[in-house]
This record gives structure tokens, C-alpha cells and sequence, in this order.
């Protein structure tokens, strides 16, 4: 009995077990879907990536390459006005064309260029045979007029005795006395004439004016001389002590005042300097050139120095703000005036206009518009606009190297 009931009972099972297995099909099936789904999501995920990250990669590269590169150099203080040489114009203390008062011929020249003479030294002399008839003439009127003096004096005094006695009238007696006037006048005038023609005659004789040396001769003997003319004879410097003339930029005028030493360098003299002495200033700047003329005094006992000439001076004593610098191929020239490109701190450009001073040659002088901390763009473009975005590569190579 119980080996049937086995039986049986394996049978039962066997005949239950394939009426189960449909119940397990659907969640099998459930989580194949899933995996497949998630292997194509991934799939797909794994090859959208790629693709997105070459977009981006794009699209950044294409915002860099649109927005410009540029360097930049910030200001940096040039040298001071002081410190640089200036053009002077060295000049005698004294200097004076000698001209002829007299006319006649050259009789005798005693000096000749280059020649040291002291003041009143005679310089040459002037035969004038007209001029001494002249004197001569006039010194016979004068004697003349001082006869005629004499005997009207006489002739007016014994009037004026006889008219006390009324021996004479008072009218004729008043004669007199006008004569006796009238050639006193006359006499007197023949002493003027007299003493021009002497004055005259004494012009015969060239002399010199002050110390000095011959820098100038026109003249040899037998020449005319005719005076009032404009033909020199002589001209006459001191040169022992010189005048320095330089023109100060507008900039430096006004650290100049009375009493400074500068220091002024010859070219033909290398390796010495000179200490002249401001000692006095034009003080108006002139509309020309805007500078100031300033006048600087100098000994020169040797003579070593030529009057004249070219040379250098530096104002070592003017004390003064040294302005900015820029290189010079960051200026852009435009109808509103100089302006340089300015890169802010959120990468955008602000065009400037600045003032410009003295031009370097690599750098210039920039007296208004910036400051040191200013981010100057090197080479700007054209076409460059306030507002425009650009990125900064590197500062100046000649920035690094000052």
C-alpha cells in the first residue's frame, strides 16, 4: 500500500511540475527587457559622451579663437627732465661790430684777426684831408666871431657908461648892448662847430670799445671809409667769460631760478664738464616752440672754450617728477587724437587718449591719460573699439627687461 501511495504521490508531482513553470516566465522576461534596455542605454550614453565632449571642446575653442590675444606693458617712469643734456648756444659776454664815424681813407690798420687788445687801444686810423679843412675853416670863423665878440664887448660897455651921462640915447645904447649879445650867440656858436669837427676828427682814430679779441677784419689800408655805412671794420668779443643760452622744454621751466649750477659738457672737449651759473631766465615761454630761454654765465680765463660753438647742459639742481613712459608702438593715431587701448580688470577695452611728450625713438613721453598700473596693449589693432573683450598673453619683453 505504501509503494502505491509513493507512487502515486511521485506521479502527482510529476504531473504539478511542468503546471508551475509558467508562473516564472513573465519576470524572466521582465528582467531581460531591463538588462537589454540598460545595455542600449548604455551603449548609446557611451557613444553620445564623446560627442559631446568634441562639441564643447568645439564650442570653447571657438570662443577663444574669437575673442583676441593681445600683450600688454604697463607704464614705467622715464627719465627725469633734469638728467637730460640740452642744446646751449655758447656766446661772448661782449661782442660789437666797430663801424666808421668818419670819412676818408685807411691810413694805417694795426691789428688783424685773432689779435688781444685792451680797451682804447687804436685799432687803425683814417686819413680825412676834408674833414681837417672843415676844422680848419671853422677855426677861422670862431676866430672871426671872438674878434667880432671883443670889439662889440668894448663898444657895448663904454655905451653903457656914456648913457649914465645921457651922452647918448637909451636906444642906441640898447643897439649896442644886442649887438654885443648877437655876437656873443655867434661866437659861441663857431665853438660848437669847432668842437664837432675836433669830435669828428678824433673818429680818425679806431679804438676799442672794451678788452677783447679781434674776431672780425674788413678792412685794409687805402680802403674808402665812408661812414653811416653798413661795412664793419672790426668786430670786437670778449670771450673771457661766456654767455650759455639753452631752451628749457616747457615741462622743466619751472624748477629753473637764478643761481643754479648746471653742467655743461663740449663735444670737442670729451671727458670735462664746466659749471655755468643761471643768472637770469627770459620769463615768458615762447609761443614757437613752448620753451623758456634761460641764460647761464661762465668763466672761460683760458679761452679753451670757443664762442660760438655747440654744447650740452644738464640742469642738475632742477628737481622735478619724472613722467611716463610708453613704447612707442602702443599709440594709436586717430581723428579724436593720440590714444592708447587700456585692458580693464573684467578683460574689456577702454581707449584712452593720452598727452604726448618728448619721443625717444622706442619710447615716448606720455604727460597725460595713464597711470602705472595701467594694462597698455602693445601693437593695437586697427580696428580696436572701447568694449571689445580680449584675453592678455604676456607682459612686454621690453617691460621684463627694464
Amino acid at each position: 500500500m505504501n509503494l502505491e501511495i509513493d507512487d502515486t504521490t511521485k506521479n502527482l508531482a510529476k504531473t504539478e511540475e511542468p503546471a508551475m513553470k509558467p508562473a516564472r516566465s513573465p519576470v524572466k522576461l521582465w528582467l531581460t527587457v531591463a538588462v537589454a534596455a540598460a545595455l542600449i542605454a548604455v551603449a548609446v550614453v557611451a557613444g553620445l559622451i564623446p560627442r559631446w565632449r568634441q562639441q564643447t571642446e568645439l564650442g570653447g575653442v571657438t570662443r577663444e579663437l574669437a575673442i583676441a590675444t593681445v600683450t600688454v606693458v604697463s607704464p614705467r617712469p622715464g627719465q627725469p627732465a633734469s638728467g637730460l643734456p640740452l642744446p646751449a648756444e655758447i656766446k661772448p659776454q661782449v661782442e660789437a661790430p666797430i663801424y666808421a664815424r668818419a670819412n676818408g681813407y685807411l691810413k694805417r690798420r694795426l691789428v688783424d684777426i685773432g689779435a688781444h687788445v685792451e680797451a682804447g687801444q687804436l685799432l687803425a686810423e683814417i686819413d680825412a684831408p676834408e674833414l681837417n679843412q672843415e676844422l680848419e675853416r671853422a677855426q677861422g670863423q670862431l676866430a672871426q666871431a671872438e674878434a667880432a665878440l671883443g670889439l662889440s664887448k668894448l663898444t657895448a660897455e663904454r655905451w653903457a657908461g656914456l648913457v649914465k651921462t645921457a651922452s647918448v640915447s637909451e636906444q642906441d645904447n640898447a643897439e649896442k648892448q644886442a649887438d654885443f649879445r648877437l655876437k656873443t650867440a655867434s661866437a659861441e656858436s663857431a665853438r660848437a662847430e669847432v668842437r664837432r669837427l675836433k669830435e669828428l676828427e678824433s673818429f680818425t682814430r679806431i679804438t676799442a670799445p672794451f678788452a677783447g679779441i679781434i674776431t672780425a677784419r674788413n678792412i685794409d689800408v687805402g680802403d674808402l671809409i665812408a661812414a653811416g655805412t653798413s661795412k664793419e671794420l672790426f668786430h670786437l668779443a670778449q670771450t673771457r667769460k661766456l654767455r650759455v643760452f639753452v631752451e628749457v622744454p616747457q615741462a622743466m621751466a619751472r624748477s629753473i631760478r637764478t643761481g643754479q649750477t648746471a653742467e655743461m659738457t663740449v663735444p670737442e672737449l670729451p671727458g670735462r664738464t664746466f659749471p655755468p651759473k643761471v643768472i637770469r631766465t627770459a620769463g615768458v615761454m615762447a609761443s614757437d616752440s613752448r620753451t623758456l630761454l634761460v641764460e647761464l654765465e661762465l668763466d672761460n680765463p683760458k679761452e679753451e672754450i670757443l664762442a660760438g660753438g655747440y654744447a650740452q647742459v644738464r640742469f642738475t639742481e632742477a628737481k622735478m617728477k619724472a613722467a611716463l613712459t610708453l613704447p612707442t608702438n602702443t599709440i594709436l593715431f586717430r581723428p579724436e587724437g593720440p590714444q592708447v587701448g587700456i585692458v580693464q580688470s573684467d578683460g574689456k577695452v577702454e581707449l584712452r587718449t593720452v598727452k604726448l611728450g618728448r619721443d625717444f625713438g622706442q619710447t615716448i613721453e606720455i604727460l597725460a591719460g595713464v597711470s602705472p598700473g595701467d594694462r597698455v596693449i602693445v601693437n593695437p589693432s586697427d580696428s580696436l573699439a572701447t568694449g571689445a573683450a580680449v584675453s592678455v598673453a604676456q607682459a612686454d619683453k621690453m617691460e621684463k627687461n627694464q
